[in-house]
């Protein structure tokens, strides 16, 4: 239990470097930098796939079904990009590996 209010006293940054295991505060405000930078990406570029591909003005079904099919993907090649553009690819590289091998027990089918 006191534990716990050490934690709650920590600093935000501290705590993610706990979390994530790194070993400075500038590799914590890197990947968020990382994470910025992807997601305005994602946002400019967004329009443009869906422009080229005719969906503007789509339904909501199509828009998320393609999002999550053409956007969501080039999301994570952005995050690695950036990553090693930042020299924090090791650290997205793990992620994403967790993030798969959650996603396929999540589409396996049990016999």
């Amino acid at each position: 239990m006191e534990e716990d209010k050490v934690k709650e006293k920590q600093p935000f940054l501290e705590r993610m470097k706990e979390k994530w295991g790194l070993t400075s505060l500038l590799q914590v405000v890197i990947i968020f930098i990382v994470f910025a930078a992807t997601g305005m990406t994602v946002v400019f570029i967004r329009p443009l796939i869906f422009e080229l591909l005719g969906i503007t003005n789509a339904n909501g079904w199509l828009k998320t079904v393609s999002y999550l099919v053409l956007v969501f993907p080039l999301y994570q090649i952005l995050l690695l990009t950036y990553g090693f553009l930042f020299g924090q690819f090791a650290f997205f590289w793990e992620k994403e590996k967790k993030m798969a091998n959650g996603l396929l027990k999540l589409l396996r089918i049990r016999k």
